[in-house]
């Protein structure tokens, strides 16, 4: 029996790697979802279906008529300044939205794997575990719990992935990143100011999407920390970018996060511990090293 997996936000960076992954899994039926046309390279190995996740209607019918086994939600608006100046944009796609999927779920009796962010958490005690008590301090980590709340109390089987800081390339170069960012920067010999007062574990989007089909293809229940297994600063990770690369370290230099003017307020110190991950799913992410090496053999691929 295949298993029938329904994925939102099939066009962002995490739903790219997911069909990537999900189309050579020869037990898994994948239908992608997303806001309009379909903007993947490729078009074998799955069905798209247009679904905007604000409409609830759109939702109920699409899932209702594709019936997943399981949906993997992973669309959501991450612009964290954006979130912060567009509240009513921010709530519709990271709460109403997830209470229409949540609606969607029961009626099909789908299992719901959630994509969440450390956000929640204020960073005052940093690496957290599955079981750390949510304080946001921003409208987009307040979206976000609120959203998690809709899942833990919707009385479906559910899990909730979060994450932390997602690198990756997307097929059509959309998204920089901090890899690629340090990269360019270097090599046109400009000076650029990192932070040293934040700390993260930056996840590979490949692993991510891993970590999000573990939990599909189990069904596992329950808050699943999936991120990179590094805690680092901006700073370390622009060092670690430029000794990949070969290049100029002397041009980066140390700031603090009160230099740069930002909407939304950042938690300074997450990360996560992967534990749990790691011993019930068997989730192994790679180091951040072994994350640029990735990103660099894709940007030697054609497009």
């Amino acid at each position: 029996m295949k298993k029938r997996i329904l994925l939102t936000g099939a066009n962002g960076l995490l739903g790219q790697k997911l069909v990537s992954l999900l189309v050579q899994k020869p037990d898994v039926e994948l239908v992608a979802t997303a806001r309009g046309t379909n903007r993947l390279p490729f078009a074998e190995g799955y069905t798209y279906r247009p679904m905007d996740i604000t409409d609830k209607q759109q939702v109920l019918e699409v899932i209702g008529d594709v019936r997943p086994d399981v949906v993997i939600h992973g669309a959501a608006m991450t612009d964290v300044d954006k979130c912060e100046i567009q509240k009513d944009d921010c709530w519709a796609q990271n709460v109403h939205a997830v209470e229409y999927i949540i609606e969607a779920c029961k009626a099909t009796n789908a299992f719901l794997v959630h994509v969440s962010t450390d956000f929640i958490f204020d960073g005052a005690a940093g690496p957290y575990d599955e079981t750390a008590e949510a304080n946001p301090i921003s409208f987009y980590g307040w979206s976000k719990q609120a959203g998690e709340s809709a899942v833990k109390h919707s009385g479906l089987r559910w899990a909730i992935a979060r994450t932390v800081l997602v690198y990756g390339i997307a097929h059509d170069m959309s998204r920089s990143n901090i890899i690629l960012w340090v990269k360019k920067s270097l090599e046109e010999g400009k000076t650029i100011k990192v932070v040293t007062d934040q700390w993260r574990s930056p996840t590979l989007a490949e692993d991510l999407a891993m970590g999000c089909y573990l939990i599909a293809d189990q069904e596992a229940e329950g808050i699943f920390n999936i991120s990179g297994k590094e805690v680092l600063t901006p700073y370390d990770m622009a060092i670690k970018t430029a000794d990949y690369f070969g290049l100029d370290k002397s041009l980066i230099t140390q700031a603090d996060a009160s230099t740069f003017t930002q909407v939304a307020r950042r938690p300074p110190r997450t990360g996560f511990i992967l534990d749990k991950s790691r011993t019930v799913l068997g989730y192994d992410p790679h180091s951040f090293e072994e994350g640029i090496a990735v990103l660099a053999g894709q940007l030697k691929q054609p497009a």
